[in-house]
């Protein structure tokens, strides 16, 4: 400097050490600023480094998450609506930093701004902090939950390996005692047949051989002009004392047959296929029920309990023969006695 006071005292004004000074000035202050930039950009690219290695970390919880939530029965919907708001704020995490990358190239070409964009940057990364940190939160959350619906399926599987235990062995006993129930059926069924037969061969011993009480099939069956006149319900005389038999048997057979067997004497009406339109029987129906009502009343006068009787009707609607001559109306016209379960 006093080398240039001297020459400019010498020679007049010389401008070049001036320039040389202020250029000097100029470098250092740019190299001020690329130090700057350059610590700057050190700084982020720890912080950007440091957000990844958090971002890898919640990607890889988040995929653990995914297959565990695929395991579960109960509450998928609540986890998946959470795991689908915790992806949201990744992806948008994920966009900051693609921002973040684009400042900082943004940066590379504009050092004279750096200061303000340093200052946005801070910024912005301090709101990544705090994403990260709710992410983290979301996902201890997450594995509360998932710990839960855990033990809620144990339970909910020990309580149906214990359901279907007690099923199975309720299954075993209800089929040892169905097995049970047909034995026992089965022998009822074969005593009441036995009793069936003996009561049979009793009415015949009692009845006699006669034309107009048969036996058919399982059925003991007497034709109507045995019992009643023609057109009537009123049991005749002659009838009266066929019933007084059946009565005696039907006494004796109480007291044989055991309580525990529900049987009763089926009495059924049938007509011919003639109808018949009176003032009291409008119809064959009403004189078949008749004429059955008839019969279990008066053996219910001899002493016969009511629970073992029962009355049916049916017309003309079950002939025995279906011709039409005399011969088949004659056998249609009948009362069955069947002895049967009640």
């Amino acid at each position: 400097m006093a080398i240039a006071r001297a020459r400019r005292r010498e020679g007049g004004a010389n401008y070049w050490p001036g320039f040389v000074d202020a250029m000097a000035t100029l470098l250092l202050v740019i190299i001020f600023l690329l130090s700057m930039f350059m610590l700057t950009q050190f700084f982020l690219s720890q912080e950007i480094s440091g957000r990844d290695t958090i971002l890898n970390r919640l990607n890889s919880q988040i995929a653990e998450l995914t297959e565990l939530l695929a395991l579960e029965r109960a509450g998928k919907k609540s986890v998946e609506e959470t795991l689908a708001a915790l992806q949201d704020s990744l992806a948008g995490t994920e966009a900051d930093r693609d921002r973040l990358q684009g400042l900082l190239d943004a940066q590379a070409a504009g050092a004279g701004q750096a200061g303000d964009r340093i200052t946005s940057l801070t910024s912005r990364l301090d709101e990544e902090k705090r994403i990260s940190a709710s992410a983290l939160a979301k996902v201890e959350l997450l594995n509360q939950q998932i710990a839960a619906l855990r033990r809620q399926l144990a339970a909910i599987e020990q309580a149906l390996s214990a359901s279907e235990a007690r099923d199975t062995e309720s299954q075993v006993r209800i089929a040892d005692l169905g097995r049970r129930l047909n034995v026992a059926l089965a022998q009822k069924v074969q005593q009441l047949a036995r009793y069936r037969s003996d009561f049979f061969g009793r009415l015949r011993e009692i009845l006699g051989q006669r034309a107009d009480i048969q036996v058919v099939g399982d059925r003991f069956v007497f034709q109507s002009e045995v019992l009643f006149d023609s057109g009537s319900a009123e049991i005749n005389p002659a009838g009266r004392q066929e019933l007084e038999k059946l009565g005696i048997a039907l006494r004796e057979l109480e007291e044989e047959i055991p309580q525990d067997i529900a049987w009763v004497l089926r009495v059924d009406g049938h007509t011919d296929a003639r109808p018949i339109q009176s003032a009291r029987f409008p119809s064959n129906w009403e004189l078949s029920s008749a004429r059955a009502i008839s019969v279990v009343r008066y053996l219910m006068e001899k002493g016969v309990s009511p629970s073992h009787l029962v009355a049916a009707g049916f017309g003309e609607h079950q002939p025995l023969d279906p011709g039409s001559d005399e011969t088949a109306m004659l056998r249609n016209r009948r009362i069955e006695l069947k002895l049967t379960e009640r």
